[in-house]
């Protein structure tokens, strides 16, 4: 058995602590700890922690930074060799911990995705998909559970909402990158995981309950932001050069067609904002790219990516 350390993020999260921390205590697996990583709270969280919680771990940041370098903050300080990321808005079915370790007893595995559920009993995510476009989004997103998605299988990546990793893959790829802040690291993640030969399986056993953008805000101006600006970084870090050479149609086609689909949604400005902040940042990701490690051809990538582009509401 090994031991698990679950990171929950919380930034003004109190209201949802209980039903998160409770689903975690429930857990029929043992060998675990929960690290709770308050990032900058004003509400009382860390407060209420210490007080109703005293067996969670608690880091304390002074100020938000965002799910990568929050997120960051509590695995260097877990102790466990796998690594549960776990939304603060969420609810652990009590076999949670249970389900998700099984597949790591094969040594190529390096992350496992969770059924993540709506609380209305539809999909949140099935793991990871993709485009030549550089959209990625939840694979199922709002479609009823019909068991279209109860097959345990290999899929591209996982949700970070509830994503289990191991701690000898995230030490030889690197963790979340801060840069990001918000939305699109564990795209990131999971790309950087599949080019150095990591395998990810999707467990549709292991359950969660989300409360889908119950600390962002689903098509918040800052889930537009970071979402719109980090499709592009990411794609300019980790894309193999070929794919990411005969995929600029698509790409670019993309991120014009989102202008005007934002603008009439009243975000044009900030549609604009995260596009031109996007390029900014361009050289820096070039940099990165660099440090990516590449183990794997371009096909094991290319199976994976939807030759089709998507444009996907946060």
């Amino acid at each position: 058995m090994e031991s698990i350390s679950v990171i929950v993020l919380n930034y003004n999260g109190k209201k949802y602590l209980d039903d998160c921390l409770s689903s975690l205590a429930s857990q029929t697996y043992s060998d675990f700890e929960v690290i709770v990583v308050d990032n900058g709270s004003t509400d009382g969280s860390h407060e209420y922690i210490k007080a109703q919680y005293p067996w969670a771990k608690v880091v304390r940041n002074k100020k938000n930074q965002g799910f990568a370098g929050g997120t960051n903050s509590g695995i260097r300080a877990a102790e466990g060799k796998l690594i549960l990321t776990f939304n603060n808005d969420a609810r652990a079915d009590r076999r949670l911990l249970e389900y998700l370790h099984k597949p790591m007893a094969d040594s190529k595995v390096g992350v496992c995705a969770a059924k993540m559920l709506l609380n209305d009993g539809r999909i949140n995510s099935a793991g990871i998909c993709l485009s030549r476009s550089g959209a990625a989004w939840d694979r199922g997103m709002f479609e009823s559970d019909l068991g279209q998605y109860d097959a345990q299988e290999e899929v591209f990546g996982a949700c970070a909402g509830a994503a289990l990793y191991r701690k000898e893959m995230l030490d030889e790829i690197g963790l979340f990158d801060e840069d990001f802040f918000l939305y699109m690291e564990d795209v990131d993640l999971a790309f950087r995981a599949r080019l150095a030969g990591w395998n990810c399986i999707y467990v549709p056993e292991a359950k969660v309950f989300h409360h889908h953008g119950g600390t962002a805000g689903a098509g918040s101006d800052l889930s537009v932001y970071y979402c719109n600006r980090n499709v592009i970084w990411y794609t300019i870090k980790d894309f193999p050069t070929s794919l990411l050479i005969t995929s600029l149609p698509f790409i670019i086609a993309r991120n014009l067609a989102l202008i005007p689909y934002y603008a009439l949604r009243g975000q044009g400005r900030v549609i604009l904002k995260s596009k031109i902040d996007a390029l900014k940042g361009a050289t820096k990701m070039l940099r990165k790219r660099r440090d990516v490690v590449r183990k794997t051809n371009d096909s094991e990538i290319g199976r994976f990516i939807k030759t089709w582009s998507k444009i996907k509401r946060p």
